[in-house]
């Protein structure tokens, strides 16, 4: 039996008290209305912050514009003024009088008719502005709250696999698995909460639950048979209510088989498995949809699932060799050997090439079509996130590529440690690449919202998981394919 040690529970305390602490202070300190954003704006331009400059051009820009329109407005009051002037010299009658003053009032309309239009665009704008920055500790605490789920969700599809290929190499990281998947209950809790909250408009995440965004963009509002609210609300918990019930009931029956005499409870866990991945292939291609692709609704993507996928899936695999590694550095999972971690490591490296053909894929398709409402989507990140979205290709393909080819790094922990902290890193930062852009725009940087809801999440993952480990034996015992497993080389 594992013991849940005293420094690890209190390091699970404090990362989730720090993360709070910072969380409640991203919230508090993000804007409340025009007045703050105009201030913040108005520091920035004077200040001079990197994250600015998109700012600063847009702002040139509409001051060029201005002053062409200004010198416009000026031309028109001289060839009015001129025209006074002539109309005077040459004829005191009335008619050329009314026409000159035709021509001041003219000028004078369109003088007024350009400050108003002026005032409009620059009051969206900070509207605009406003919405992205009061969005962003929202949009940071989103990110965390679906990576951290969908991990576990990852890790419950490859035990389901395992339990349905009746593969032998596998049981005796059953209860690893277990572990890790009993995070999927607390984290589809808070997840589900966040998805009504931005239903009760508490957030603008989702554009399209705005009903004044919807009557003013026809192509949003083309899709409102399919997102709407009470639909979309009713998807979600479907998805997580049938993912946890399987989580619920393959767990209770796997601890159930340790204790009978025949393999009744395999039998229900084999049959169960098959239905659960047939309604986890559906769901997680529209899931993918729901709460990640309709961030931004005027783009899509027939790969989009399959990349998601990719992308939770590798880091679960990587989450059950990194906890693996740590109970057997306690000297627990006596028959987990290096032929065991091997194979995960394989997985993660295979993975890992997999995520990045589906990455290619997306991106050079749309990219060669070159369709404007297909390739926006990369334009932005290459433009306002050119550093992570490349970046993200370096720490999860690159990186394992160089390290994890190699046959001796697989079965040595520190590689695999390392590697597998810069791939959950790295497909940490794909999320955020996913869901940022249209929460936040160009107001997006790594401060304490982002950082301060990892250190949350991470830490409720920790309390979660490894207290589940504590309450039951490491080692399922009546498993059929136990004893292929503890003798399991490669």
């Amino acid at each position: 039996m594992y013991t849940f040690s005293s420094k690890l529970k209190t390091f699970s305390f404090i990362l989730m008290a720090v993360g709070a602490l910072g969380i409640g202070y991203g919230f508090y300190t993000a804007p409340k209305d025009i007045q703050e954003v105009e201030k913040i704006l108005a520091a920035e331009s004077h200040g001079g912050h990197g994250e600015a400059k998109h700012e600063e051009s847009k702002s040139t820009d509409a001051s060029h514009e201005k002053a062409s329109t200004e010198k416009l407005v000026l031309a028109d009051d001289k060839v009015a003024n001129t025209a006074l002037g002539t109309a005077a010299v040459v004829d005191d009658s009335t008619q050329v009088k009314v026409e000159a003053e035709a021509i001041q009032a003219d000028s004078n309309i369109k003088r007024e008719t350009h400050v108003v239009s002026e005032e409009k665009e620059h009051a969206e704008h900070l509207n605009h502005v406003l919405h992205q920055l009061q969005n962003k500790p929202w949009a940071a605490f989103y990110v965390a709250c679906i990576f951290f789920m969908l991990v576990s969700l990852g890790v419950l599809a490859f035990y389901a696999i395992q339990q349905v290929s009746q593969a032998g190499w596998s049981p005796v990281l059953f209860r690893v698995m277990q572990g890790i998947t009993s995070y999927l209950p607390v984290g589809s809790v808070i997840f589900f909460i966040v998805l009504l909250l931005s239903g009760l408009h508490l957030n603008h995440l989702f554009i399209w639950l705005d009903p004044e965004v919807v009557a003013a963009d026809k192509l949003i509002a083309n899709k409102t048979g399919y997102l709407n609210f009470p639909f979309w609300i009713i998807r979600a918990a479907v998805f997580l209510v049938g993912w946890n019930l399987y989580q619920y009931f393959s767990r209770k029956n796997c601890l159930a088989q340790d204790e009978s005499n025949d393999n009744l409870n395999y039998k229900k866990n084999f049959n169960i498995s098959a239905i659960f991945l047939v309604f986890f292939i559906v769901t997680e291609s529209i899931m993918s949809w729901d709460w990640i692709m309709s961030i931004d609704p005027h783009w899509f993507s027939t790969l989009f699932g399959w990349y998601v996928f990719s992308s939770f899936f590798v880091s679960g695999i990587t989450i059950i060799a990194l906890v693996t590694l740590y109970l057997k550095s306690k000297g627990l999972l006596e028959h987990v050997n290096t032929s065991h971690i091997h194979d995960l490591a394989k997985f993660m490296f295979g993975f890992s090439v997999f995520w990045t053909y589906l990455w290619f894929s997306q991106f050079v398709l749309i990219w060669y079509a070159n369709i404007p409402e297909e390739v926006t989507y990369f334009i932005t990140r290459i433009e306002l996130y050119n550093l992570p979205f490349f970046g993200a290709v370096v720490m999860n393909f690159l990186f394992p590529l160089l390290i994890l080819i190699n046959t001796d790094f697989k079965r040595i922990t520190w590689v695999l440690v390392m590697a597998g902290v810069v791939i959950l890193a790295g497909h940490y930062l794909d999320f955020f690449l996913m869901i940022m852009p249209g929460t936040v725009g160009d107001r997006w940087f790594i401060g304490v919202s982002e950082i301060a809801s990892v250190l949350f999440f991470l830490g409720l993952f920790i309390f979660v998981v490894f207290t589940a480990l504590s309450k039951s034996p490491l080692l399922p015992k009546r498993n059929p394919f136990i004893d292929e497993s503890k003798h399991f080389h490669y």
